[in-house]
């Protein structure tokens, strides 16, 4: 046991996925909100909001700045979020006269949030990717094997025999659909978060909106009115991760079932060994797509307690997605990455030709 099983030393290599999860490594993070600062200066200097000449200073300091992370461990205790002391640490750096002019009109939450939405967006194009890969190795499966004969089971009894191919669409259906449900979500997750101490950029004035624009294209994202207290996008895309987690947990526990020496209707190379019986070979990954799909239902409950954010801004409500959100994240890309080495081991489906 551990505290979080997808960074472990060991269990990491079952449940974690070292790909997506270093996009949630406190390196990826200070470098995304290095990227919203630096966009920040160079836009107000643009819009006059800053010095011009300040807002270059800024941008050109900030390429050799490294921050003390074990300072900001410390400080978040106090503060609880890292924006604080990594600003302080910054405005130290930087020195004056540019101290005063960086992070203008921001505020923690402006950087901590964007660096997310910075983060999510290659993150989401991995998952995309690997559920495209799922997706052809199951038409593979098909092309190999889709006429032959299965036993079709409804309550887990026997029902009526089912060609191969019919079971492999169930199993892909919904990957298609998930697929389409990312491309809806891409657009209202992949926003701006730039409000300000109470998400009206009262420190910009009338060019608040030119700036927030102008931000916005810097950084590739499209511009929003402040979503501080907003989560539903974050929560949409929550949901999203368990509905992809338990489509593949259904291949799992298909494919768990299928393979039972009774059965014997599925034939799988390479299963996992037992320290007590040498002669089997279980069925490690079906029994992981499982497990993912199960722990990723069971917090959603919680991001949906993190939809409640009390007044203009909530630490509460905030903190408690950084505890579920990544691990979701990771859950999910670690479901795939099983999901698609498992459907790699099937050398056989069905026992009529």
């Amino acid at each position: 046991m551990s505290i979080s099983p997808f960074d472990h030393a060991l269990l990491s290599g079952l449940l974690g996925d070292d790909e997506v999860g270093a996009f949630f490594s406190a390196d990826s993070e200070i470098q995304q909100m290095l990227r919203f600062e630096e966009a920040l200066a160079l836009v107000e200097g643009e819009e006059g909001i800053i010095p011009s000449e300040i807002a270059d200073g800024i941008a050109e300091q900030l390429q050799s700045f490294v921050p003390n992370y074990d300072a900001i461990r410390r400080a978040t205790q106090r503060d609880g979020v890292i924006g604080v002391e990594f600003v302080r640490q910054l405005r130290d750096a930087l020195g004056a006269p540019f101290d005063q002019y960086v992070h203008f009109g921001a505020t923690s939450q402006d950087l901590v949030d964007t660096a997310l939405v910075l983060r999510l967006r290659p993150v989401l194009g991995i998952i995309e990717q690997r559920i495209v890969a799922v997706r052809s190795s199951l038409a593979e499966l098909g092309r190999l094997f889709g006429d032959r004969r299965v036993m079709g089971r409804t309550r887990m009894q026997d029902a009526l025999p089912i060609a191969v191919y019919d079971k492999l669409a169930t199993w892909d259906g919904p990957l298609e659909r998930h697929l389409t449900r990312l491309s809806e979500l891409r657009p209202r997750l992949m926003v701006l978060q730039f409000g300000g101490a109470a998400g009206t950029l009262d420190k910009l004035g009338d060019r608040a909106s030119q700036v927030s624009a102008r931000l916005a294209k810097a950084l590739d994202l499209s511009p929003a009115r402040s979503w501080h207290s907003q989560r539903d996008n974050i929560v949409e895309l929550a949901d999203w991760l368990s509905q992809t987690a338990g489509s593949l947990g259904k291949i799992g526990a298909d494919i768990g079932l299928m393979a039972q020496n009774r059965f014997g209707e599925i034939a799988l190379e390479g299963g996992g060994g037992s320290s007590a019986m040498p002669h089997k070979h279980n069925p490690v990954g079906a029994e992981v797509l499982v497990t993912l799909a199960h722990f990723n239902a069971t917090q959603i409950a919680g991001m949906h307690t993190a939809l409640v954010h009390e007044q203009e801004r909530s630490g509460a409500a905030w903190t408690l997605e950084w505890l579920i959100l990544p691990q979701m994240v990771v859950a999910t890309a670690a479901s795939l990455r099983t999901g698609l080495s498992l459907l790699g081991q099937i050398t056989r489906i069905g026992d009529i030709a």
